[in-house]
């Protein structure tokens, strides 16, 4: 189970792991985590950065180095990761890949409603869904082969979800294959509810189950 955390925000994270290279402001880090495409690992919501910086100092794991001041812009205070802050982010990252945890992705919450659309609608979205997969996992796939230079460690992140998506594809393939040629279990029933309005005593019986009892 994990952990409760001081600062629990995703964006914590990340500014600890910034700011273990040097001291810096917030503004740079928002900057070098930007460039570093840190958004496509983690929910971030830049608009919390301050607030993030401001807890991770008030419960010791950034402290302020100093302040900078470049031309016409107003001071920026400085801050550098402290002794805390450094087992902080060590602990947090054991946690995060040692501690399995489901956050429920848009994806999966579309499917457990799925019954929702008509067999044939949703054979016309997952197709849509699969042709922007396939294109956008091609264009990573040739970005990751240009990156020659860059040790593979820097880069695992991408190679993980590159290989989750890679897996997302292939079974929704499989289940397009299954809705097309009529294999899948339970086709006509969920075809029957949408052609007639009505709902197949089978389904009923089991959208009761779990249903307080009166």
């Amino acid at each position: 189970m994990a952990k409760r955390r001081k600062v629990s925000n995703l964006l914590g994270l990340a500014v600890l792991s910034t700011v273990s290279a040097r001291p810096m402001h917030p503004y740079e880090m928002a900057a070098l985590m930007r460039a570093r495409g840190k958004e496509r690992d983690m929910d971030i919501k830049w608009g919390s950065l301050y607030t993030v910086v401001g807890n991770l100092e008030k419960h010791g794991f950034l402290a302020v180095e100093g302040s900078v001041r470049e031309g016409a812009r107003p001071e920026r205070t400085v801050y550098r990761i402290t002794d805390a802050g450094t087992r902080e982010l060590a602990d947090w990252v054991r946690e995060l890949i040692t501690v399995p945890d489901r956050d429920v992705p848009r994806f999966e919450a579309g499917l457990s409603v799925l019954g929702a659309l008509a067999p044939d609608e949703v054979t016309g979205l997952l197709r849509r869904r699969l042709d922007t997969m396939e294109r956008q996992i091609a264009g990573d796939e040739a970005a990751l082969a240009a990156e020659t230079e860059v040790p593979r460690i820097f880069l695992i992140e991408e190679e993980y979800d590159l290989a989750i998506r890679r897996a997302e594809a292939a079974w929704v393939r499989g289940f397009l294959a299954e809705i097309e040629d009529g294999t899948l279990p339970g086709l006509d029933l969920w075809r029957a509810f949408h052609r007639t309005g009505e709902m197949p005593p089978e389904i009923a019986a089991l959208a009761e189950r779990g249903a307080p009892e009166e």
